[in-house]
C-alpha cells in the first residue's frame, strides 16, 4: 500500500497500536482504542490518555520505537522528514497524510482507517462528508487575510487546507495567489489590502481579543478556534457551523 506521498508502506494485515505525531489525526483514531501514543501538542479528545511523545517537530523516536507501534501516523506539512525516515530506520511503519483540501480529507482519512489502521470508517466521516456536501451555495463572496503568527506576521497564503474551507463558505483568501503557501507579510500591508475580513485563530498564534485585534483599526476582526479552521478530524462535522461568519 502507499501513503499520501506514495511511498509504500509495510502496514501489518493486524493494527493493534498507533502511535501520531498529528493533532488532527489524533483526535480522528483515539475512538478506535488502538491509539497508544500521541505528541504534546493533541488536544483532543480532552480525555485522552496515552504516552506523550513530544512535539510534532521534535519526537521522541526512542520512546516512540518503545511503544512498539504497528504503525506510525504523520503528516507532510507538520512533521520533519528527518524524524519520520528515523522511524522507517527502525522497521516501523509510516503513514503520511497529505491534505489540503476538503475533498483530499475525505479520501485521505477514507484510506488511512481502512489501509493503515485496518479499521472502518467511522460514522462521523460520513456525517462530515453529508454536512459539507449539503452547504448552500455562497450568496455574496467576501474576501479576508488569516493572520496565523505574529513577530513576524505571517498569513495562510496558496495552497492550503485552511484556505479551502473558508473558500467553500464564501471567504475568498486575498493571498491564495502567493507562492508560498505562509508568507511573512508586513502588517501594515496586509491592513493595505482592505479585507472584509480579518480571521484570528487561535492556534499556532493564539490570537485573543487582548492580542492582534488592535492592529486592524476599523475592519472586521473575528476570532475562531483554529481546530475548526485548521483540523481534519472529527471537528469537519461542526465546522461548517462553528465558521459561520456574520
Amino acid at each position: 500500500m502507499r501513503d499520501d506521498l506514495g511511498i509504500d508502506v509495510d502496514v501489518p494485515e493486524r493494527v493493534d497500536r498507533i502511535v501520531s505525531l498529528v493533532p488532527s489525526l489524533t483526535e480522528s483514531v483515539a475512538s478506535t482504542g488502538k491509539l497508544v501514543g500521541a505528541t504534546d501538542w493533541c488536544t483532543h479528545p480532552e480525555d485522552l490518555d496515552v504516552t506523550r511523545v513530544k512535539g510534532t517537530k521534535n519526537p521522541d523516536v526512542a520512546k516512540i520505537v518503545a511503544l512498539k507501534p504497528d504503525v506510525v501516523l504523520a503528516n507532510f506539512e507538520e512533521n520533519r522528514e528527518p524524524d519520520l525516515q528515523a522511524l522507517r530506520d527502525q522497521g516501523i511503519a509510516v503513514w503520511v497524510t497529505r491534505i489540503r483540501t476538503v475533498e483530499e480529507a475525505f479520501e485521505s482519512l477514507g484510506r488511512m482507517f481502512e489501509q493503515a489502521c485496518r479499521t472502518p470508517k467511522p460514522s462521523w466521516l460520513g456525517e462530515a462528508e453529508r454536512v459539507w456536501g449539503d452547504l448552500p451555495q455562497a450568496g455574496r463572496r467576501r474576501t479576508a487575510v488569516i493572520p496565523i503568527w505574529r513577530r513576524p506576521w505571517m498569513v495562510v497564503g496558496s495552497g492550503t487546507f485552511t484556505g479551502d474551507v473558508l473558500r467553500r463558505l464564501g471567504i475568498d483568501n486575498l493571498y491564495e495567489g502567493h507562492e508560498e503557501r505562509y508568507p511573512k507579510v508586513p502588517v501594515d500591508e496586509l491592513v493595505g489590502r482592505g479585507p472584509d475580513l480579518v480571521i484570528l485563530p487561535d492556534e499556532p498564534y493564539m490570537f485573543t481579543a487582548e492580542d492582534g485585534p488592535e492592529c486592524f483599526p476599523g475592519q472586521q476582526v473575528v476570532l475562531v478556534s483554529g481546530r475548526y479552521l485548521t483540523w481534519y478530524g472529527p471537528s469537519l462535522v461542526e465546522a461548517p457551523a462553528a465558521l459561520a461568519i456574520d
